[in-house]
């Protein structure tokens, strides 16, 4: 069977972030950076769960607001300058 994009994107992204976060300070990598590495998790865990169940929106509403957390938690890095504002350009 072959996988959903969305899925797919998020398992590449989690290659992605994972490695960069777990080089971030001490001071950030076990509080923001475990959060983050958490809830990259959660969403493809989300994600595999929605593509099985019959009620979907419900479940990608919710997907949808741990995302959000996600923008929020990356613009984070970047104010705090741990991330190269360059990356998402």
């Amino acid at each position: 069977m072959e996988e959903l994009s969305i899925i797919q994107r998020t398992y590449d992204t989690i290659q992605w972030y994972v490695p960069m976060l777990n080089k971030l300070p001490r001071s950030h990598k076990f509080t923001l950076g475990d959060r983050m590495t958490n809830a990259l998790y959660d969403l493809l865990e989300g994600l595999i769960t929605a593509k099985y169940s019959r009620k979907k929106l419900p479940q990608l509403y919710s997907l949808n607001v741990k995302l959000e957390h996600l923008r929020y938690q990356t613009r984070l890095l970047r104010d705090f300058g741990l991330i190269e504002a360059d990356l998402f350009r």
